[in-house]
């Protein structure tokens, strides 16, 4: 059964990334900077097993890039996966008519 990728996954996973606050102060931490794992958990003060949680959700959504450097891993974000989830909903505001709510009958 051959079947085609779903052209929505990355939207969901990307706005299921962006619904909790404590993924969403990384990507903050990280708006400046590419960060490695220690200076994320020292500025925010996570433990790291939530971190890594939280790391990877966002990483798996595309919304951040990582790259190894000896023993540490760098994270950053991923602007054109996070300029994609942008259009997405500008294209609703630009493309959606503002029609007003037809009566329902009975």
């Amino acid at each position: 059964m051959d079947r085609s990728p779903d052209p929505g996954a990355n939207l969901r996973a990307g706005f299921h990334a962006l619904s909790d606050p404590l993924r969403l102060e990384i990507m903050q931490f990280l708006r400046d900077q590419e960060a490695c794992v220690c200076d994320i958990q020292t500025k925010l003060s996570i433990a790291p097993s939530k971190l890594s949680f939280h790391l990877k959700t966002l990483k798996n959504a595309k919304i951040l890039r990582s790259r190894q450097e000896g023993r540490w891993i760098y994270y950053s974000l991923n602007l054109p996966h996070i300029t994609a989830l942008e259009q997405y909903l500008a294209d609703f505001r630009r493309l959606s008519p503002i029609a007003p709510a037809r009566t329902c009958q009975d």
